[in-house]
């Protein structure tokens, strides 16, 4: 909390809060649309409107330089769109037409603007990787009123954004304007994207725009939680990554803040109940047990039926060569659970085990789906 005292740190934290909040919001539905390349693509395209609009403002003045990435942005996302629906090019090919070029423009326009005076103060290089130590009052201002007005536009039209989201030739059916309403999205994506190209960096910008979605995909199943708390991993990792490389001199914010957000999905990936990998080897080792418990079960009913006997005490050995494999472990839950019983029945043959009357039942309703036949013992003869 110590490092909070500093005034830079502040503002570098909050910016970056800010940019994660709106990143995590927008690439909730870039993530749900499969169109998690976009973020990639528009972020490289962001480039070429960076040196214009330096090449405009004169100055590294962000207003400008904001407005000529999201020009660009928006124009690669319009290219993004004719492509896939004028031709026969798909979504992804599109993608990596757009990002190529674009980036191919921006590349040579930088080669150029870093010959104009002022340009190497001007550190546009940064926004390759992003320099969030460059970050003033009055840019976090200018995005603080961007991140208020994306996520105004996000509420107002939620109900457009979920239905095309998830079904768009429902939306269509219903009157709406799909294909507004997409343009209007992948805008706002770019726009996600351009505020943070100074922190964060055109290299770098997609992950903090999928990340946080993709970690709040694996613990939540409705949109409404999902882009909550896409917005609260966005805003933490952008924290995190903020007062990480503010504590460690030399570290640069904005592959900490990627760091963080990856974290965050590894954490998901793993541990997150129903989809984490971690909840699946346990619930498939439980489901084994569980199987093993119901075949050891149905043998030793089977082995009963066949010796006309319910109470027959089946040997160790017996049991094992039934089943296939050593069952000692397996007898021993049941005997815990009540299911089975050890008696003492020709000790010097080994351990001899019968199903108790709950075991009975339950070997019972475990067969009954199979029907008659299957409750037949081994050796009763088919009439």
């Amino acid at each position: 909390m110590a490092l909070l005292g500093d005034f830079t740190v502040r503002t570098v934290a909050l910016g970056a809060a800010l940019v994660g909040v709106v990143a995590g919001v927008l690439g909730t539905f870039a993530l749900l649309r499969e169109q998690s390349l976009l973020g990639d693509a528009l972020s490289h395209a962001a480039l070429p409107g960076v040196c214009i609009g330096f090449l405009l403002g004169g100055a590294r003045q962000l207003e400008p330089i904001l407005a000529g990435a999201l020009a660009s942005g928006a124009l690669a996302a319009l290219l993004v769109m004719l492509l896939t629906r004028a031709t026969r090019v798909k979504t992804d090919a599109a993608l990596g037409v757009a990002l190529s070029l674009f980036f191919a423009v921006g590349t040579v326009l930088l080669t150029y603007v870093q010959r104009h005076e002022g340009a190497a103060q001007a550190g546009l290089d940064a926004f390759l990787f992003g320099q969030a130590a460059a970050l003033v009052p009055r840019d976090l201002s200018v995005i603080g009123a961007v991140a208020a007005v994306v996520l105004t536009v996000v509420l107002l039209g939620w109900k457009e954004l979920k239905v095309t989201t998830f079904d768009a030739d429902f939306a269509r059916s219903l009157g709406r304007p799909v294909v507004a309403i997409e343009f209007a999205l992948t805008v706002l994506i770019a726009v996600a994207v351009v505020i943070g190209l100074q922190l964060v960096g055109v290299i770098l910008m997609v992950a903090l725009v999928i990340a946080p979605a993709a970690a709040a995909r694996q613990w939540v199943t409705r949109l409404e939680g999902m882009v909550v708390l896409a917005a609260l991993f966005g805003a933490a990792s952008g924290v995190a990554g903020a007062l990480a490389s503010a504590a460690v001199r030399g570290l640069a914010t904005g592959p900490v803040i990627v760091l963080a957000a990856s974290g965050l999905v590894v954490i998901a990936l793993l541990f997150a109940p129903q989809r984490g990998l971690l909840w699946h080897a346990a619930r498939a080792q439980t489901q084994r047990r569980a199987l093993r418990a119901h075949r050891v079960l149905v043998d030793l009913y089977r082995l009963g039926e066949a010796h006309r006997d319910p109470g027959y005490p089946s040997e160790q050995g017996m049991i094992d060569a039934y089943f296939g494999s050593s069952t000692a472990h397996v007898l021993r839950r049941l005997e815990r659970r009540g299911l089975v019983a050890r008696v003492a029945h020709m000790p010097e043959e080994g351990d001899h085990w019968v199903l108790t009357e709950g075991g009975r039942d339950q070997a019972r309703e475990l067969l009954a789906p199979f029907g008659a036949r299957e409750r037949r013992g081994p050796e009763e003869p088919r009439p």
